[in-house]
């Protein structure tokens, strides 16, 4: 063998050693790095919390409307002339007053004919009476003159009736809108004169989901905001609606309020805090612990000075915690800084708050 051929073969050999040496020595490093406890990796300087039950009233954030006590069109059961208009728009009014009067001559005109044939008709009974009575008469012609009185009667009773009508009375006590007519105006009973509304007392008409439903009861007290203004109202359930929705899977009810001061206008939107069951060993966790995964969330938690994921169920929220359902038990340290970089096994060095 020449003699430049030994040379390449020991280079070549030189080459293939020093290789295969770094080779070793980095599997060796990567193999202690994974061994126990992490071998020499420093551990994650994170802080936790000791989870401890704890009495937690659970609210449920809903949207309602907001609707007068009572409302209703005012409008007269008579056709005629708008003879007078006895309110004032936009002023309250009370049960009974009268808002409208409707012409009634023409009325009033067949009211004093039906009382004149009344009173023909009354004294022809009376004198069919008193001949029965004396046999000169048959019962049959008497019982003609009885049905005739009957009958004169009752045509004046009707007509007293549509006079009647023709004054237009607030059925409720209330506040009155705008006028729709004037005076002089031929009113029909499709007419709209006026809105009344009663704004004494408003209802407030919401939906729940139909999970909740078995914890709703008659009398359950709620508070409620408007819009524009940060005073909170309470109210009160009382009616629930007896089955469920099918389309949205809701049930609807409907609380009371009290509007002395008329600051609930109806038509608004309520924004509503529906107090469900107090939970007395809740378990809640800050929202910073939580991290979003595909199939839910989980968190977190050390062992042993090891950082352990564990998937969770959660439930209702306030501003900074959320009640966790299952996944977690009283006891353990839920991490609450530092997640994001933290992986299953890794070393943490925990700081309790």
């Amino acid at each position: 063998m020449k003699p430049k051929y030994i040379i390449y073969l020991l280079l070549s050999i030189v080459l293939g050693g020093m290789i295969f040496y770094r080779i070793s020595e980095n599997k060796e490093k990567e193999e202690g790095g994974k061994g126990k406890g992490g071998g020499d990796k420093k551990p994650s300087r994170v802080t936790g919390i000791v989870l401890k039950p704890q009495v937690f009233s659970d609210n449920l954030s809903l949207s309602g409307s907001i609707e007068a006590n009572e409302q209703v069109e005012i409008r007269s059961e008579v056709s005629g002339i708008v003879e007078s208009i006895n309110f004032e728009e936009g002023t309250l009014v009370s049960k009974g007053q009268q808002l409208l009067k409707i012409n009634d001559l023409e009325l009033r005109a067949q009211l004093s004919q039906a009382k004149t044939k009344q009173t023909l008709a009354s004294e022809n009974e009376r004198r069919a009476r008193l001949l029965l009575q004396k046999e000169a008469i048959s019962q049959e012609e008497y019982d003609i003159a009885s049905a005739d009185f009957r009958s004169a009667k009752a045509q004046t009773q009707l007509i007293q009736a549509q006079i009647a009508k023709t004054s237009v009375k607030a059925p409720f006590s209330g506040k009155i809108g705008l006028r729709s007519i004037s005076k002089g105006t031929y009113a029909t009973p499709t007419t709209v004169i006026a809105n009344l509304v009663n704004t004494s007392q408003v209802k407030i008409t919401f939906s729940i989901p139909e999970k909740y439903a078995v914890q709703m009861k008659i009398n359950t007290q709620l508070s409620f905001t408007v819009a524009g203004s940060k005073e909170v109202f309470s109210a009160k359930i009382y009616a629930i609606e007896p089955g469920i929705e099918v389309e949205t899977r809701t049930l609807k009810m409907r609380a009371i309020a009290d509007n002395p001061t008329g600051k609930l206008i109806p038509g608004t939107f309520a924004s509503i805090a529906l107090p469900l069951d107090k939970i007395n060993d809740a378990l809640l966790v800050p929202t910073e612990a939580l991290i979003p995964v595909q199939n839910g969330k989980k968190v977190f938690i050390s062992v042993d000075g090891k950082a352990k994921e564990v998937m969770v169920e959660t439930g209702a929220r306030t501003d900074k915690e959320v009640l966790v359902i299952s996944g977690l038990k009283a006891g353990d340290t839920v991490l609450t800084s530092g997640v994001m970089t933290l992986k299953e096994e890794s070393p943490v060095q925990v700081k309790l708050k």
